[in-house]
This record gives C-alpha cells, structure tokens and sequence, in this order.
C-alpha cells in the first residue's frame, strides 16, 4: 500500500502539509472543504507538491517535517530546487509552523520518526533534528501542563527538541501543554516519560543539574556559558535537569549529576520559573551552534546623487527666499553643513521625494498666507 507526503498552497498564500493512502481523495476533500480546519476555510487550494512513501510512518515523517519548513524551503522543494535545500538546510533550524498545518490525529501522534527523511532527490534532509551532541532537557516532576508546553517552546526557539519527563503531576500527555508551546508541538510529541531520573539520564554520559549551589553536595559548580561549551566539545550525551516549579531539584536528584549549573541572578530575587531556566541555558547552548539570525529586509538602494543634488538646491532656494541665509558671509558655510546633514542621511529615491514633498507643502502655505 502506498502513503503520500504533500504539500498544497492555499489561497491565502500560506502553504499546507499533510499525509495520506489516498491522496486523490484526500484533495477532493480539501478542495470542497470536507475535511474541514485550516484549508476549508482557505480554499481554493492547489496541489503542489507531493511523494510516494512504502510506509505510513514514512509518510507522515515527512509532513511533520515539511510543517516545520520556512517558506523559502517549501518553496525550493516545489521548485525541485536540491541545491537550494541543502544550502538553506545548513542555515536554518526547525520553526515547526503549526498555525498552517494539520494538526495530527491522535493515531498520527504515536508515530515518532526517528530516522532523517531522503526526498527523491537523494537529499538527505538533517533539518529538524539537532546535532547529537545537543542536550535533552530534563523537567523532574514537573506540576503544571502550561509550563510544560512553555518550556518546549523555549526549547525550540534554540534549537532542541529532545524532552523528557519524570512522573509529572498531571499525568502525559497534558491538554493545557499544547496551547502553551504555542507550535513547538513537535517537541511535545517526541517527548518521554520516565519513572525516575536514574532511568531518563541512563544513557547519558553528562548531566547537569540546573540549580543554586547546594551547600550539602561536594560538586563542581559551572556557570551556563561552561556548560555549553562542554556540551559542545563533547561527543557524549547530555541532559540537563530542571526541578518541579514550585521546589526544585531534591538533593537526591542533584546527586544524580556530574556539575551544578547555576545562572548568576540577582541575590536579592532569586526566582526564575521553569521556562526561563530552560530558555537561559537553551540559549547559551545555542550559541556555541551559532544558529543562523533571520536575515535582514533588503534596504531601499541610496538615491542617485542628482536627486539629492536637486533636493540640496530646492532646500537652499527655498531657505534663501525665506532669509535664512544671515549674515550673507555665512551662507557657503551654512550651505556646506545642511549638504552634510543631507548627505549623511544616505535617503532612498523614496524619501528624497518625501522630503522635497515636505518643502513644496511648506512653502507652498507659506505663499498662499501672504
């Protein structure tokens, strides 16, 4: 039997990711809106992209990641552009875009992809998966489902999407994490329960305890910055534990570790809740992998220097019939400190205009109240 990744465009211009065993079926539906959610309420969609895949597993892999595609990749993909993916692949980390894709069945979300997807390009796609030396991120005996959803949301703004749970106190999975990971559902998904913290670290080399120095345990105490650099340098697994909110880790849970991780705090204010623990030590690990920033708008190109010629003498015409010239011997020298200031601006062709704009409108009113 075969199964079908796929991809349509909307015609909000937002793109759609999905799997199916029938996919011309599956766009009958989302072409009359049968199916309902995010595409019945932006039709019409276009098919425009879509793989074959022997296995269910397979299939809905490559949606899941698609779904976490910037818009750029999705739209190499379509193109069929492999050296464009491999080139944006190296630059970007997963953004998982849950707002424009399906949600996941709940028999969808007991299938956990493991092994990277090979599009027919022969591309072996690494996006979505952090490199091996990234750390799991251990919350122990977390209380609330919210804050649960919070810290994947941290997690995946840098990078990591390895979490494990040891006996939370709402039980797993947790409605109120999914709202509150605000699309950081593909760590939520991934994520597994342990009994105990000796049974989540087992295959761990290295662990962090994220905690205040603990006067009761004879252990290194390391600040964010060293620990992920050590990370870093190492090839073994990590973890780093986080403590439920409202106690944090119990001394028998520290002693686990291999180094106290402290975040120097303000002494007199000491509280960080869970979320902000796993962003701060999630962003320094994310520094030593030097994540790609968004790249920045494109400026408008700086004007032609005779449009700024012509702006500098309308300015100067206008300024002399007003009489702002005085004394008359200082007027070269006033001219050379407004060329100056306009010069300095580097304005686009755009606000040249605007400024002259500005001085006809000025003085335009000027004259008609004489």
């Amino acid at each position: 039997m075969a199964f079908f990744a796929y991809l349509l465009r909307c015609c909000n211009g937002a793109y759609y990711a999905g799997h199916t065993d029938d996919l011309e079926a599956r766009m009958a539906a989302h072409e009359t809106g049968a199916l309902g959610g995010y595409t019945s309420k932006h039709r019409p969609v276009v098919l425009v992209w879509s793989q074959e895949f022997p296995e269910r597993e397979s299939a809905f892999a490559a949606e899941r990641q698609i779904k976490g595609w910037s818009r750029a990749k999705k739209e190499a993909l379509i193109r069929g552009d492999w050296d464009g993916l491999q080139i944006l692949s190296r630059k970007l980390f997963l953004r998982y875009a849950g707002s424009t894709g399906s949600p996941a069945t709940q028999d969808e979300r007991e299938i956990v992809a493991t092994e990277p997807l090979i599009l027919n390009s022969g591309l072996s796609e690494a996006e979505g998966r952090v490199s091996k030396e990234g750390p799991i991120i251990l919350l122990v005996r977390p209380q609330l489902g919210q804050n649960i959803g919070k810290a994947a949301r941290a997690m995946l703004n840098f990078g990591l999407t390895e979490m494990r749970l040891v006996a939370p106190r709402d039980g797993w999975p947790n409605p109120d994490a999914g709202p509150a990971a605000s699309g950081a559902d593909v760590v939520l998904e991934r994520a597994q329960v342990f009994d105990s913290v000796a049974a989540a670290v087992a295959d761990c080399s290295t662990i962090y305890a994220a905690t205040v120095r603990r006067r009761d345990l004879v252990m290194p105490v390391i600040n964010p910055e060293s620990m992920a650099a050590a990370i870093a340098s190492s090839s073994a697994r990590s973890a780093i534990l986080f403590g439920p909110e409202r106690s944090g880790l119990e001394t028998e849970d520290v002693a686990l570790a291999s180094r106290i991780v402290t975040v120097p705090i303000n002494p007199e204010f000491g509280s960080l809740n869970l979320a902000q623990a796993v962003i701060l030590l999630a962003y320094e690990w994310s520094k030593q992998q030097m994540l790609t920033q968004p790249p920045a708008k494109n400026g408008e190109p700086t004007a032609p220097h005779a449009e700024l010629e012509g702006l500098i003498e309308q300015a100067n015409a206008e300024l002399a019939a007003a009489g702002y010239f005085h004394p008359p011997e200082r007027m070269q020298v006033t001219k050379n400190t407004l060329r100056t200031i306009f010069t300095k601006a580097a304005w686009s062709s755009r606000e040249v205009k605007a400024v002259r704009g500005v001085i006809r409108a000025l003085t335009g009113s000027r004259q008609r109240n004489r």
